[in-house]
């Protein structure tokens, strides 16, 4: 939508203004968001004032940015540490800011010139550009780290060491990373919003894409909405209020995506050894905390609690349901084989999309005089990732069962309704 001044051209009512204020409004829910999950967390107890830059980290890497550890403890030791993580909690929120302020401008239109949906996009990709360099130039901090007490204490007292570890952005990555979140935030909003404008030789795939595309981002929704019910209902009623609302704020789609591909079948190989004090549900941890690799799925999370059985279930309903809304929201005409072909594809891509987003790895270590793992109380590892080829062909299989059901379901429906409209005629 465009308006004309009396005197002059044509002037956008979406231009650099309207950019800066998307980049800021999703920059500053972000920052919320990580901020509240890291004083939750109790990050804001950490030394030399490093709270806002460990906000600023986190921000960085939840818009796929990299954070680069390195420690430094003096010639007679040695530390090292990585962290590879995305906080999808802090993801989802930006991604719904930016998503919604790039749409307003363009609702209430069916379709919208390629050069304009360009140009819209590329004054916010610039200004996005120069937020990402200032923060990660701003993402840097080091950290004294406490050898604590006994032997330790004293080894670091007799050779003077004081062992730190630091992060810093990787500006070139964060930049590459960063303005590939954005051009898929706005991809998907466009594919997905039923109201958004397309080009006019794109048009043709409102009715075959979109459906799908908006189901799954639902589906994905509502796994969170499950999630923050649930959490609450904890904070309330076992305590440790703070470290579940660290997991909400922070990695709550870690969390529920994560339980969506178990609940398909999906195993994940994983593992935590030391101290580490990452928040993360208390099942999870027992699951992963052994000597070996563990497999995470869904009969080695049901040993520890049955009740896990129930995400099956839970999966069944939110496909079918999704199923359904993709097969209203198609041509009347449209084959129950089709819908379940595209549903399955949907789906093979929102789990592929879960399995690379979803992945977790943190190490660290310390060393004294060639000595690691000193009582395994200064050095970690967590990890966790997906049998990828598992997962996809699960995924593809549970879509075309559900995008079968949904597409019979609705048909069903449809002609209950027309026969109760025809005898009230």
């Amino acid at each position: 939508m465009s308006s004309r001044s009396p005197s002059g051209p044509a002037v956008a009512p979406h231009g650099w203004a309207q950019a800066l204020g998307t980049v800021l409004a999703g920059l500053f829910a972000m920052g919320v968001a990580a901020a509240l999950g890291l004083w939750a967390a109790g990050a804001a107890d950490l030394p030399e004032g490093a709270f806002p830059r460990v906000v600023t980290a986190a921000v960085v890497t939840a818009v796929g940015g990299a954070v680069d550890f390195s420690g430094e403890a003096g010639g007679f030791a040695g530390t090292e540490a990585g962290l590879t993580v995305m906080p999808l909690s802090v993801t989802l929120t930006g991604a719904l800011v930016i998503g919604w302020a790039f749409l307003r401008p363009l609702r209430h239109r069916a379709v919208a010139g390629t050069a304009e949906l360009a140009g819209w996009a590329g004054r916010i990709a610039v200004l996005w550009l120069l937020a990402l360099l200032a923060l990660a130039f701003a993402a840097r901090q080091s950290f004294e780290v406490s050898l604590g007490e006994g032997v330790l204490d004293e080894l670091s007292e007799l050779f003077g060491l004081s062992p730190r570890v630091g992060f810093t952005a990787d500006v070139p990555l964060t930049l590459v990373f960063g303005l590939l979140w954005l051009a898929g935030v706005v991809a998907l909003a466009l594919l997905v919003s039923p109201g958004a404008p397309l080009p006019g030789r794109l048009l043709r795939f409102r009715a075959t894409v979109r459906p799908a595309a908006y189901a799954m981002v639902l589906l994905l929704l509502a796994c969170v909405a499950v999630g923050v019910v649930i959490g609450l209902v904890v904070a309330a009623t076992r305590g440790h209020s703070a470290r579940t609302f660290a997991v909400l704020l922070l990695g709550l789609p870690n969390v529920v995506w994560l339980a969506f591909t178990i609940g398909l079948g999906a195993t994940w190989d994983g593992r935590v050894e030391g101290p580490f004090a990452l928040p993360m549900p208390r099942l999870l941890d027992e699951v992963l905390r052994t000597p070996d690799v563990s497999a995470l799925d869904v009969r080695t999370l049901a040993e520890h609690d049955g009740r896990v059985w129930w995400l099956v279930a839970v999966d069944a309903v939110l496909l079918v349901t999704a199923a359904a809304v993709t097969a209203a929201r198609s041509p009347a005409r449209t084959p129950a084989w089709r819908h379940a072909v595209r549903l399955a594809v949907a789906l093979a891509l929102t789990v592929l999309a879960v399995c690379l987003v979803g992945r977790v790895s943190a190490h660290y270590g310390l060393s004294v005089l060639g000595i690691g793992d000193l009582g395994g109380a200064l050095s970690g590892e967590l990890f966790l990732r997906p049998r990828l080829w598992t997962a996809l062909g699960l995924a593809l299989l549970w879509g075309l069962v559900a995008g079968f059901l949904g597409a019979l379901l609705i048909r069903w429906t449809g002609r209950r309704r027309g026969r109760a409209g025809q005898r009230e005629r």
